[in-house]
C-alpha cells in the first residue's frame, strides 16, 4: 500500500482569475484579517426553493450551496480542485489503484450527538451510489466495506482516472449522515438533515425560508481555510436562506439591507449594484449551459433530428438574450472549461455555434420530421434558461419546426425532466467537474439519457489511462464523438455574480457561496 500524501494531486492547474484578485468559482468579501466578529444572523435571498436538502437526491446549484453548510464529504476539493481530507484523515491507495483506504478522524460529531463512525460512512455512501449518476456511470460495481470503526475500504473493479474526485465533487455531493438515516431514506430522500457541517438544520418553512444555526460542538480542522477543505467556524449563529424566486425583488432586498447576500441576480442590474457604496459584487465562472436533448423517447431520441437542431442554432445570440452582457458568457466549443489545460479541446469545433438553416433543413427532412410540436422545458426562476429557450423556439420556427415552452417553477421542472415522456428537451447550467467521464449528461441514467456504445467504450478507455497524456488522448476522441452523438448542444459558458453588504466579511465562493469564516458586523 503507498500513502497518498496530497491525496490525488491533479493536473489541473489553478483555473485563472474572473476578476484582478479571485479565479471563477472562487473569491473572498472583506477584510479577514484580525479576529472577526462573531454573533448575529445573516439574511441571505436565494432564488428557488431545493426539492430536499438531501445531497445525494440532485445536482442542482441550489442545494449545493445549501447542503454543504450541513454536510461534509470524507474528501473534499480545495481551491485549487485538488483532492484533500475532510472527514478522512488520510487514505491508503493500493499498487494498482483499485482499493482506497479511509482512515477517519475520530471524536467528530453529528449533529444529533453520536460520533461519525465507519458504519455511517459505509451506509452514505452505499446510499449515494445508488442515486449519483456519476457514481452509476464511473464506479457501478464499488464497494465500500467497514474495516474497523474508524476505517472503511473501497474497492473497485479496475483503475479508474481520477476516482477520488468523484467523492470530493460538490454536485450531488457524496455528504455522510448517520447510518440510520441513510438507511431509512426513501425515495425522495433523507427526511432528517443531519451531517457533520459547521451549521445545523432548524428549520424549513415552505416556499418562504430555510433557517440553519451553529453547530456550537462542531470539531473543525486545524489546516488553513481552502475551498471546500481546512478550518471551518461558524462566525454567525444563524442563516436565513430567504426563498425569493423574483428577481427583482432580491435587487430590491440587496439594496434596502433586508438582504445581507443575494445570489443568481440580473446581469442587466450589474452595473447599479457595483456602484452602490453600500454592497460589493462578486463574479464567478459557474459552468457551461447546455440545451439537453430527451434521447429515450420522443423525437429526440432521433440522432439526426438533434444534428438539425444543433445545425440551426446561433449560440452567440442565444447566449446574449440569455445574459444581456457579454461579461457574462463566452462562446466556446469545449465540454469541458478551456481553463482546464489538461482537458481544454476544440475537436468538434466545425459542429459548434453552426448557424446554417440550410443544413438544418436539409438534416430534418432526412430525419423524417413531420411538423411534431417539440416541447421545451423551462423555469423563469432561472432567466438565463427561460431567455434561451425563447430565441431558440424563434431559430427553430426560420427552419420549420414548431416548438412549444412549458414554463413552470423549477421543483416542477426537475420533477417533468425526468420523466421521457413529458418532453423533448430542457436547459440548464452545469458546474465544473474534474474528469469528462462525470460530465452529467454522459450518464444513462440523468435526463436526456445517453445511450451510445462508442461514448461508453471511449469512456472506459479513459478511466483505464495511466498518465494524463492518455487521458487527454482519449478525451479529444470522446468530445468528437459527442458532437456527431450531441448528448446536449453546448451554448457557451456563464457567468454569475452575488451581491454582497459591506457588512459581510469573509464570504468565500467556491462554486458556490461559503458562510462558515463568514462574519456580519454589528
Amino acid at each position: 500500500m503507498k500513502k497518498m500524501i496530497s491525496f490525488l494531486l491533479l493536473t489541473l492547474l489553478i483555473i485563472a482569475g474572473c476578476s484582478d484578485d479571485s479565479t471563477p468559482g472562487t473569491g473572498s468579501t472583506g477584510d479577514t484579517q484580525g479576529t472577526p466578529e462573531k454573533g448575529g444572523q445573516l439574511n441571505v435571498a436565494i432564488n428557488t426553493q431545493p426539492a430536499t436538502l438531501d445531497p445525494h437526491m440532485s445536482t442542482a446549484t441550489i442545494l449545493t450551496e445549501v447542503s454543504r453548510h450541513i454536510f461534509e464529504q470524507i474528501v473534499a476539493l480545495d481551491s485549487s480542485y485538488q483532492v484533500q481530507p475532510m472527514l478522512a484523515e488520510s487514505i491508503d491507495e493500493s499498487d494498482d489503484g483499485t482499493q482506497y483506504t479511509f482512515n477517519l478522524r475520530q471524536g467528530v460529531k453529528f449533529h444529533n450527538g453520536k460520533e461519525l463512525k465507519a458504519e455511517d460512512v459505509v451506509a452514505s455512501l452505499e446510499k449515494w451510489k445508488n442515486i449519483s449518476s456519476k457514481a452509476k456511470t464511473v464506479i457501478p460495481d464499488a464497494t465500500f466495506t467497514e474495516i474497523d470503526e474508524y476505517t472503511v475500504e473501497m474497492k473497485i473493479s479496475k483503475r479508474i482516472y481520477g476516482v477520488l474526485t468523484l467523492l470530493a465533487d460538490n454536485g450531488q455531493a457524496a455528504g455522510i449522515m448517520p447510518k440510520e438515516i441513510a438507511e431509512s431514506a426513501g425515495p425522495t430522500g433523507a427526511t432528517e438533515y443531519i451531517g457533520t457541517g459547521p451549521f445545523k438544520f432548524a428549520e424549513w418553512k415552505q416556499d418562504q425560508y430555510i433557517h440553519l444555526t451553529k453547530n456550537e460542538d462542531y470539531v473543525s480542522l486545524e489546516t488553513p481555510s481552502d475551498g471546500l477543505t481546512g478550518k471551518k467556524e461558524a462566525l454567525v449563529d444563524d442563516i436565513y436562506l430567504n426563498i425569493v424566486s423574483d428577481a427583482s425583488t432580491r435587487v430590491a432586498g440587496i439594496q434596502s439591507g433586508q438582504y445581507d447576500i443575494a445570489i443568481t441576480l440580473p446581469p442587466d442590474n450589474f452595473q447599479m449594484l457595483s456602484n452602490n457604496s453600500n454592497l460589493k459584487t462578486e463574479m464567478a465562472l459557474k459552468g457551461n449551459i447546455g440545451f439537453v436533448y430527451n434521447k429515450a423517447d420522443r423525437v429526440f431520441a432521433n440522432e439526426k433530428m438533434r444534428q438539425a437542431f444543433n445545425a440551426a442554432l446561433d449560440t452567440e445570440s442565444i447566449m446574449l438574450a440569455a445574459f444581456s452582457d457579454e461579461a457574462f458568457y463566452r462562446i466556446n466549443p469545449g465540454y469541458m472549461l478551456q481553463e482546464q489545460v489538461d482537458w481544454a479541446s476544440e475537436v468538434g469545433n466545425d459542429r459548434y455555434n453552426v448557424k446554417d438553416p440550410e443544413l438544418a433543413k436539409q438534416l430534418l427532412q432526412e430525419a423524417g420530421y413531420n411538423g411534431e410540436t417539440i416541447k421545451i422545458l423551462a423555469t423563469r426562476e432561472y432567466e438565463y434558461m427561460y431567455n434561451s429557450a425563447v430565441v431558440i423556439k424563434e431559430l427553430m420556427k426560420e427552419v420549420g419546426v414548431n416548438v412549444e415552452i412549458e414554463v413552470v417553477d423549477w421543483a416542477t421542472l426537475l420533477d417533468l425532466r425526468s420523466d421521457p415522456t413529458k418532453f423533448d428537451a430542457f436547459i440548464t447550467g452545469f458546474p465544473l467537474v474534474m474528469t469528462p467521464p462525470q460530465l452529467l449528461y454522459l450518464s444513462p441514467n440523468w435526463p436526456g439519457w445517453t445511450n451510445d456504445e462508442e461514448i461508453t467504450q471511449l469512456i472506459a478507455q479513459l478511466n483505464a489511462s495511466a498518465t494524463s497524456e492518455e487521458a487527454k488522448a482519449t478525451w479529444d476522441q470522446l468530445q468528437d464523438r459527442m458532437y456527431d452523438y450531441l448528448p446536449i448542444s453546448k451554448l457557451g459558458d456563464y457567468y454569475e455574480y452575488y451581491g454582497v453588504s459591506n457588512k459581510v466579511n469573509g464570504m468565500t465562493i467556491f462554486d458556490g457561496m461559503i458562510l462558515w469564516n463568514t462574519s456580519k458586523a454589528k
